[in-house]
């Protein structure tokens, strides 16, 4: 029987981890990067922004404060930055990161990358480039955090974007705009442009945490995870990767095809103590 269920978990492109709400999803993640932190203290994480890792933020933040776990040594990249914006700017991914995570943490400034959002523009190329090479020399990426676009991107990949894309000046979809507008006080105030990590960048993390939280997530997550390889669908990308764990809430799985396999495997990596990939 162990045989068995060892066999078809081995089928799986991906892993899927399907909880009951957001609080439970944030904490399964949090304690993947956990793990990670105590095995590797001197880790390199991917981190993302928005609304989906707030949670997980929260409980990084609590195991440092009620367990004693310690950021000191680790190393951080941000996949993403909005072009234009200053780093104290309250809608920038820097000051987002410094309020829901760095300030409340041990881990050293220097240790923390974002892309520069105010980078002259004639100085972008380079300054790509040095990011590019910044996660080589801290030996690259251990675990990438991601969520999804409702267009189905990952970081500012939009549709059209290259597999084998590199961190990169990138124009951002009218869908995309008009989902940040809720950042802003209108949609005008969105900027038109990003600094992003390329697919091909992403790709090459160790380990990649996908997240994705409620129901105005559900399609466009079941196109990822089980539709077909396509540029359209960056985040489809993912299915490229060895080594992928996709944590949703029962919202965001509600249109996945094969729901009932997904969580008949989950259940069968706790008869085996083991995570398949």
């Amino acid at each position: 029987m162990i045989q068995k269920i060892y066999k078809i978990l081995q089928e799986m492109i991906m892993r899927i981890i399907i909880k009951k709400n957001y609080d439970d999803l944030s904490k399964e993640a949090a304690g993947i990067i956990r793990n990670l932190i105590k095995t590797k203290p001197d880790c390199v994480l991917g981190l993302a922004t928005g609304s989906t890792p707030i949670g997980l933020y929260r409980e990084l933040i609590r195991f440092h404060k009620e367990e004693g776990l310690s950021f000191s040594r680790v190393t951080t990249f941000n996949l993403d930055e909005y072009y234009g914006l200053q780093p104290s700017h309250p809608q920038s991914y820097r000051y987002f990161m410094d309020t829901n995570l760095f300030k409340d943490i041990d881990i050293k400034p220097e240790n923390t990358f974002v892309p520069e959002g105010s980078v002259k523009r004639q100085d972008i190329v380079r300054h790509c480039a040095d990011y590019e090479q910044r996660i080589k020399k801290a030996g690259g990426i251990d675990i990438q955090v991601l969520g999804i676009g409702g267009d189905g991107h990952i970081a500012f990949n939009e549709p059209g974007s290259s597999f084998n894309s590199r961190t990169r000046l990138v124009s951002l979809d009218a869908q995309t705009i008009n989902d940040n507008s809720r950042f802003f006080n209108n949609s005008e105030e969105v900027p038109q442009f990003a600094l992003s990590m390329g697919i091909g960048t992403i790709l090459e993390a160790r380990e990649i945490l996908f997240l994705a939280s409620g129901e105005n997530k559900a399609d466009i997550v079941a196109q990822a995870i089980e539709g077909p390889l396509t540029s359209m669908v960056t985040a489809s990308a993912l299915q490229l990767h060895p080594k992928v764990n996709v944590i949703l809430d029962e919202e965001a799985a509600f249109s996945l095809k094969r729901y009932s396999y997904y969580k008949f495997t989950q259940e069968a990596e706790g008869k085996i103590e083991m995570p398949i990939f």
